[in-house]
């Protein structure tokens, strides 16, 4: 039942992540943040395949505990595919609000980004063993979480100042994400079923994606 549950929301969900985010990639009429935002939702889609196709494999076949490998690289490909999309969506953000200044900021968002990744490919993180520890899987998350605070922050600041209603509840999405993933990666080796936690921060993604699609055929 697992298999099947997990396979068909996957499926969804990459679908429509990928879907939308061609659309608004394919249309050169429209702004340039939205064609941006697209590429964000597509990486997104593509990124996040690399977790889930092994996961479903792993689930129809010989189990989760056999395929320790690939399941492992695809968490190392998508947390990498992650970092990038929040700097595009920084990038988002500031072609939205037209902010021209504010390099220092800019310069945050990248060492965070780049630490992050440096991080990730730290050979401690052991991506292929099955009991890969839980200290490295804090360290790398630490500089992603700062920038998923400062993007939180910024929207909600910005969505506000400019009267956006189009992109309100961006800083939602984004708080929720994180607020989901979080005890993931604290508690889920420890207690099971926190993992079930993924479901609602994958949907919180896919607001964030269906968030910049509206506002685009608003826009339009």
């Amino acid at each position: 039942m697992q298999a099947i549950m997990e396979t068909l929301f996957d499926i969804f969900y990459l679908t429509s992540v990928i879907t939308l985010g061609i659309l608004m990639a394919s249309k050169k009429q429209t702004q340039k943040q939205y064609r941006l935002f697209g590429i964000m939702a597509i990486l997104l889609g593509f990124g996040d395949a690399f977790h889930l196709i092994p996961r479903a494999f792993a689930l129809w076949t010989t189990g989760l505990e056999n395929h320790a490998f690939s399941l492992g690289i695809g968490k190392l490909i998508t947390s990498i595919t992650m970092t990038i999309f929040y700097v595009i969506l920084y990038h988002v953000w500031r072609m939205r609000y037209h902010i021209t200044e504010k390099k220092g900021l800019t310069a945050i968002i990248y060492i965070l980004a780049f630490l992050r990744i440096i991080l990730c490919l730290c050979p401690q993180n052991a991506w292929t063993s099955p009991a890969a520890p839980l200290s490295w899987g804090i360290y790398r998350n630490i500089p992603f979480t700062i920038m998923g605070i400062l993007m939180i922050i910024l929207f909600y600041k910005s969505t506000r100042q400019h009267h956006d209603s189009s992109f309100k509840n961006m800083w939602l999405t984004i708080l929720l994400s994180f607020g989901f993933y979080i005890p993931v990666v604290l508690f889920a080796d420890t207690i099971p079923l926190m993992g079930m936690l993924m479901i609602p921060k994958t949907l919180a993604y896919l607001w964030t994606v269906w968030i910049g699609y509206q506002a685009m055929k608003t826009n339009m």
